[in-house]
């Protein structure tokens, strides 16, 4: 079964709950670009709570141009603010320094295309979890997919859902279990968070998180959620 998906800045952890569910995974890029997405902006934690890291963008957040043309904007050092932050949120993470070197080193790489950053962050993520799974780009826009063998959640994983993960409202996900992160709406399971004794557990944040937390264990929360 394939899964058609906008693509993502290092997306939540309620994407790859769901991954080993399907056979390969295409990422929508002849979408005109929305700003309420997670197309530029991830979700990770510190002292004070969640915090929001967005990617700025060349003609703004309001552009109506194809994701595939959407330019990172190089006027602002982002890519090292956004490092900086994931250092002070993660570095007493047990898993940090495993992972560290060569985030660095993709943070520290230059993309003129938010589409490759983007595809560069999920490409990454994958080889940390340990897992592979099939990427494609569409070829053109469609409404809608009414193949058996597919599975259209784009626009569905936003950060005004981001606790609820994919089950919304008039949504058929096609896939046992959904993707809320409880399974049919039971308690989230929770990790050991780097903050959790002072702000609580925030589920469903970026990948990232999940990774500086558990390591080489992700892949079995992800499995089992």
């Amino acid at each position: 079964m394939t899964l058609i998906i906008d693509i993502q800045y290092f997306a939540s952890v309620n994407l790859y709950k769901s991954l080993h569910k399907f056979s390969n995974i295409v990422f929508e890029q002849y979408e005109t670009y929305q700003k309420m997405g997670f197309r530029n902006r991830c979700q990770v934690a510190g002292a004070e709570g969640m915090i929001n890291l967005s990617v700025p963008l060349v003609g703004g957040r309001d552009q109506k141009v194809l994701v595939k043309d959407v330019r990172i904007s190089g006027r602002q050092r982002w890519a090292a603010q956004h490092w900086k932050t994931i250092v002070s949120c993660y570095s007493r993470s047990p898993w940090f320094e495993f992972y560290r070197d060569e985030l660095e080193g993709l943070y520290g790489r230059r993309f003129d295309f938010l589409l490759d950053w983007d595809l560069a962050c999920f490409d990454w993520s994958l080889r940390a979890l340990g897992m592979s799974v099939p990427v494609a780009l569409t070829d053109r826009w469609e409404k809608a997919y009414g193949d058996a063998g597919m599975i259209d959640w784009r626009g569905q994983l936003l950060p005004k859902n981001r606790e609820r993960g994919f089950i919304t409202a008039g949504v058929e996900t096609g896939v046992e279990g959904g993707c809320d992160g409880a399974g049919n709406g039971g308690e989230i399971r929770q990790y050991r968070q780097v903050f959790e004794e002072r702000i609580g557990f925030i589920p469903n944040l970026s990948i990232l998180d999940l990774l500086f937390c558990e390591g080489k264990n992700a892949i079995r929360y992800i499995q089992s959620s």
